[in-house]
C-alpha cells in the first residue's frame, strides 16, 4: 500500500466516525519529515516524531459555501511545502437516465434528487500528490455498517483533476505581445 493510499483510507475511516451529512473537508498533505522540520511540536502532537516516512493530513478551515466544489477548488493554491491535498465530500448519485426527468430549476432539482426513491448517498475521499499519484475511496451510505469501500486511483477523475490543479504553480501573467517572427 502506498503512503497516499494509506492516508486516503485513514481519512475515509475518520469520516465514518464523524457520520454522514457533513460539509466537504479539505486537507493539506504534508510529508512527515517536512512537518518535523517546520513544525516539530505539531509533528510530535500528531505522533510523527519518529523517522517513519509518512504523509500527514492537516485539515483546513471550512470551505466557502459558494458555487460548485470545482469553482471553490479553482481558487485554491498550495505552497511548495504541501506535497498534496485530499478532499472528503458527499454526493447524491442517481441511476442512469434519471437526470432526464430532473427539473431545470436548481432548487427544484436538488429537492427532486434528495427525494428520489433510487438515490444513493456516496462519500468520496480523493487524494492527489504533486508527483501525479492519485487515490480515491468511495463508500455508499447503505454500506456504512460494513467495511465495503471501493478504492482505486481513478474512481473520481474529474475531482482528482480539480485537486491536482490546486497544486500547480501559479504562473505570472505574461502580456501577449502577438506573434513573433
Amino acid at each position: 500500500m502506498t503512503r497516499l493510499e494509506e492516508v486516503v483510507l485513514d481519512l475515509e475511516r475518520h469520516a465514518v466516525q464523524a457520520g454522514w451529512d457533513a460539509p466537504p473537508r479539505l486537507y493539506a498533505l504534508v510529508e512527515s519529515a517536512e512537518l518535523r522540520r517546520r513544525e516539530p511540536a505539531l509533528a510530535e502532537r500528531l505522533g510523527l516524531a519518529g523517522d517513519r516516512d509518512t504523509i500527514a493530513a492537516l485539515e483546513q478551515g471550512e470551505l466557502p459555501d459558494a458555487g460548485s466544489i470545482e469553482e471553490t477548488l479553482a481558487r485554491i493554491a498550495w505552497p511548495e511545502s504541501v506535497a498534496g491535498c485530499a478532499l472528503v465530500i458527499e454526493r447524491v448519485v442517481l441511476p442512469p437516465g434519471a437526470e432526464e426527468e430532473m427539473p431545470e430549476d436548481e432548487a427544484a432539482a436538488l429537492e427532486w434528487a434528495a427525494s428520489h426513491p433510487q438515490r444513493e448517498d456516496v462519500r468520496m475521499v480523493v487524494g492527489v500528490l504533486r508527483d501525479g499519484e492519485r487515490h480515491s475511496a468511495l463508500r455508499l451510505r447503505r454500506h456504512d455498517a460494513d467495511d465495503e469501500v471501493l478504492s482505486g486511483p481513478d474512481l473520481v477523475p474529474a475531482l482528482a483533476d480539480a485537486l491536482a490543479a490546486t497544486l500547480e504553480p501559479d504562473l505570472p501573467d505574461v502580456p501577449d505581445t502577438g506573434p513573433r517572427g
